[in-house]
């Protein structure tokens, strides 16, 4: 059983600040729409954090970082010791992420909800009940009670980065093989041959792909997976522990009305997840990228979700939508500190 918060509804937006923020828009000193996808992300942060002003000032950055049984069976170019080596690699500045972060001035916390990892590391948060999944072409990859732990920490991490008042959130990830649980849960949310979903990943060729995709056929047949399966049984059977936490820390976020600016293939599976586990957490994503992942299109389409960014990325982390954040702030400035019309003693334009 999935803990009973998992469905809790998130806060409906506020119309009434969203019809105020489309109202400023239209009195600023531009052509109405003249801004773009910045105009309505503005409009859309004002509903979601109940603000005349919107803001992404206070921004936190999360990575979950777990391995995958599956990675046994050869559907990433590199060795399963890479997940803890990065995880080390994050908590020392050196990642992708790390640096962006710095760069952005957020926060940067790291967890470990599931590595291979026998001690605890400095800098990074231990919050695991297992190390690793079960090779999930062989037999379930997680528990019921190891989800629901999983879940658990995603939103038990949330709650730590609200305690410094965060206007928005970026979840990251590190986990050899997970691009591959991702593809498979996706292919079963949106009854998608696995071959639609799977990617490169970390730098898999052709041969390996189909390998992948075959993994995950055999896998949904093994698991009973069709039009049928419900999420959970998804997330059990073909899920990783850091996707069931990010997961998680999506549908915490939503409940605490809090956005999320969404990274990229392996994020967007998990968020394609908490949608279908709790619809109400939609209105709270804002897609950063369309990575390189040929998944990534798919999931987002299937969201209703249009990204910000199509730069190529497929490095994960929550690289993208770090990338994708200045945008934001940019979108809110605009909003917040352009003078009206009125203001400026510009006419506007005649209607008659």
């Amino acid at each position: 059983m999935l803990p009973e918060w998992i469905f809790q509804p998130c806060p409906a937006i506020s119309e009434s600040h969203r019809d105020a923020a489309e109202l400023r828009q239209s009195q600023l000193t531009k052509p109405t729409g003249a801004l773009g996808r910045l105009e309505q992300v503005a409009i859309d942060l004002a509903g979601l954090q109940h603000r005349d002003r919107p803001g992404a000032d206070n921004a936190a950055v999360i990575v979950f970082a777990a391995d995958h049984g599956i990675a046994a069976k050869g559907v990433s170019a590199y060795p399963q010791e890479v997940t803890v080596a990065m995880m080390a690699n994050f908590a020392g500045g050196g990642a992708a992420i790390s640096v962006l972060a710095r760069q952005l001035g957020t926060s940067l916390e790291v967890v470990d909800v599931g590595t291979l990892a026998s001690s605890d590391m400095a800098g990074v948060v231990s919050d695991k009940c297992c190390r690793g999944t079960r090779d999930f072409s062989e037999e379930p990859a997680m528990t019921a009670e190891e989800t629901a732990f999983a879940l658990s920490a995603g939103q038990r991490a949330v709650m730590r980065a609200v305690a410094g008042k965060v206007d928005i959130l970026i979840l990251g990830e590190m986990g050899i093989g997970n691009t591959t649980s991702s593809a498979a849960i996706g292919a079963s949310l949106l009854g998608l041959a696995a071959s639609q979903l799977v990617g490169s990943g970390s730098g898999m060729d052709a041969r390996g792909r189909a390998r992948k995709a075959r993994l995950i056929d055999t896998a949904q047949a093994r698991h009973g997976i069709g039009p049928d399966a419900t999420p959970a049984h998804i997330l059990c059977a073909l899920g990783g522990l850091e996707i069931a936490a990010i997961c998680g820390a999506i549908i915490a976020a939503a409940q605490l009305r809090i956005p999320l600016l969404i990274d990229g293939f392996i994020v967007s599976a998990a968020a394609l997840m908490a949608t279908r586990l709790n619809p109400s957490c939609r209105p709270y994503l804002l897609a950063s990228h369309q990575s390189a992942e040929q998944g990534h299109r798919q999931m987002l389409q299937a969201m209703d979700l249009r990204p910000l960014l199509s730069l190529d990325l497929r490095l994960g982390e929550g690289s993208g939508a770090a990338v994708a954040l200045p945008l934001v702030r940019l979108a809110c400035a605009l909003h917040n500190d352009m003078a009206t019309f009125a203001e400026a003693a510009v006419p506007d334009r005649d209607d008659g």
